[in-house]
């Protein structure tokens, strides 16, 4: 957490607005609230931007992304209703640096998602139009026009979905810039601080801490990722959150190569070249989840399966052949989370007065703007976007109390 102190003064015992999770959803809600001038305490279990925020690959895909394809035109019609945040989304981290006067990386110099049978071209064709609905630019490319924008694809590419907007940010540094923002409007951030208990106590939530600290919170957002399900367990609440392990990898640098983000229609895929020369290789290849006796250990990294590593390589070299030269310098695997239904889970938890919850769906590229939601209903604002498919209400059926 280089230039972030963990903890700034004394742990407040009452607070406005206690925010769990110092990832960069986190640490976006804890700048804003901030920036309105409310009061706001950061906690997290370790350090900051630890986990899935500094773990992921750093795409900005606005696109339908491969895993809201690969199961039927229903599925993928559902996810495009997420559209006006993907749109949101690309505006925030246009202007981003600039908000926080910090360089985060951030290059929207476009993205392809590339088709290598005619199969995967008509899925491009039904997506494109679902895009095109909603607002978002995008445009099918043929191989002659794939060829001239991006030469570095391999013969087997035969056509693209071009978006301008998408591109990449650097996750290590997005949450971190957030989080100094925040300290500078008067936030207070404490690291190394897990939270042990949560409850509803009259008006506020009660909190009680790894150490034995306690605070009272008027509103408490759970924005923990993949513990997000355990701390809506501790406040009597049963949302359908679960962790998924992923698998990344990083090449040496190499002489600038790719120029674009790049992803796949009919495989889990992303790459992208980082400034430094790195193509950082991704796309959705699981890891398998530790387990401590009977239950799944989400403090300790997923273990890494060669198939899926070698299976994310293969299709790498299929659609970028030159990365077959490039030696591998690292690969790691990472812990991100998923809600049942694939979408979103954004906003206020039924039947649990003052507790709010944001996760799931594109949680990195759309982060500053379930931020931006999750602030405007903590400070009383009316939703600027219809949220009704992202209500946490569409699972109180599985809270009994």
């Amino acid at each position: 957490m280089t230039g972030v102190p963990s903890a700034v003064g004394r742990r407040p015992e009452r607070i406005a607005t206690l925010v769990v999770g110092g990832g960069l959803l986190g640490c976006a809600v804890s700048y804003l609230l901030a920036a309105a001038g409310t009061e706001v305490l950061l906690v997290d279990k370790g350090q900051l931007n630890a986990q899935a925020s500094g773990q992921n690959a750093g795409s900005l895909h606005f696109q339908l992304e491969y895993r809201m394809l690969e199961n039927g035109a229903l599925a993928a019609r559902k996810a495009a209703e997420a559209m006006p945040l993907h749109l949101h989304a690309l505006r925030a981290w246009s202007r981003l640096e600039a908000e926080l006067g910090a360089d985060l990386g951030v290059r929207q110099q476009g993205g392809l998602m590339v088709a290598e049978s005619a199969e995967q071209v008509r899925r491009l064709g039904r997506k494109i139009a679902l895009e095109q609905a909603a607002g978002l630019q995008t445009e099918l490319l043929d191989r002659s026009a794939v060829r001239a924008r991006a030469p570095y694809l391999g013969a087997a590419v035969v056509a693209a979905a071009f978006c301008p907007a998408e591109g990449k940010a650097d996750p290590r540094r997005c949450a971190l810039a957030y989080a100094r923002a925040a300290l500078r409007l008067g936030a207070q951030v404490h690291a190394r601080t897990g939270v042990q208990a949560l409850c509803r106590n009259g008006r506020r939530w009660r909190v009680v801490f790894d150490d034995g600290g306690v605070c009272h919170a008027e509103q408490v957002v759970l924005a923990a990722g993949a513990w997000t399900g355990r701390l809506a367990q501790m406040a009597g609440s049963v949302l359908p959150v679960f962790p998924v392990g992923l698998t990344m990898a990083v090449t040496a640098p190499a002489a600038p190569l790719v120029t674009h983000l790049v992803q796949h229609a009919g495989r889990r895929l992303s790459l992208k070249q980082t400034p430094e020369g790195n193509v950082l290789i991704g796309g959705g290849w699981p890891a398998a989840l530790r387990q401590t006796g009977a239950w799944v250990d989400l403090d300790r990294r997923p273990q890494l399966l060669l198939p899926s590593l070698s299976g994310n390589m293969a299709a790498a070299v299929a659609v970028v052949p030159a990365v077959a030269q490039l030696p591998v310098l690292r690969v790691w695997t990472g812990t991100t989370a998923l809600v049942a239904d694939q979408l979103p889970l954004l906003g206020a938890v039924p039947k649990a007065a003052g507790l709010f919850v944001a996760t799931g769906g594109s949680a990195f590229t759309l982060a500053p703007t379930y931020a931006r939601i999750l602030a405007d209903k903590l400070l009383g604002k009316p939703d600027a976007f219809d949220l009704r498919a992202y209500d946490p209400e569409r699972f109180a059926s599985l809270t009994l109390a």
